[in-house]
């Protein structure tokens, strides 16, 4: 079966057609998610990537795949110049835009988060501090520390990216101050 290039829409197209009522073929790329069969077929031969060097079959040329009259761009197997020059191409844009890309910036913060009284309880502050979600923020370890008159305090350590900031947190917990701050 010949599916013809399947880096073009035709192609891909074929794909998707021959597809239609069945599993399995030689190989595998993903293809554009309005092509729902190719894309089922993609997702189901992924599944098994595992088990992909024990599983039988032969792996046959292009040509012995699809419909007859489409035309085999691909060749045998061997990249054209063109398909070379291309993914260069690709290469090149892909590691400026990577170059470009500021670095992400995360801190640790250890928080000192006092009670409003005696009477709190310190679980169910612990509690609520860790219910605080955001994108970019992760915590970490906490312990109790004594105060004095049996009273003691949550430090409890937390990392943030750049964009999460601690504004964030000092609207969130009343009563906390930061005792350290270090960038990562």
């Amino acid at each position: 079966m010949d599916f013809g290039d399947l880096k073009s829409p035709a192609g891909l197209q074929v794909l998707n057609n021959y597809l239609v009522d069945k599993s399995y073929i030689e190989g595998y790329l993903l293809p554009p998610a309005d092509l729902c069969h190719a894309l089922r077929w993609y997702n189901h031969i992924k599944s098994y990537e595992k088990e992909k060097a024990s599983l039988p079959g032969l792996k046959k040329a292009l040509g012995k795949y699809g419909p007859v009259d489409v035309e085999d761009t691909i060749g045998r197997g061997e990249k054209s110049e063109e398909a070379k020059r291309l993914r260069e191409e690709c290469l090149a844009q892909y590691e400026s835009k990577k170059a470009k890309k500021p670095a992400l910036i995360k801190s640790s913060i250890l928080l000192d988060v006092k009670p409003w009284d005696e009477k709190t309880v310190m679980a169910k502050l612990e509690e609520c501090i860790r219910g605080i979600q955001a994108d970019g923020l992760v915590w970490g370890s906490c312990e109790l520390v004594q105060v004095g008159y049996g009273i003691k305090k949550l430090q409890i350590r937390c990392v943030v990216e750049d964009k999460v900031g601690t504004d964030m947190l000092e609207k969130q917990i009343t009563s906390m101050d930061g005792a350290a701050f270090n960038k990562i």
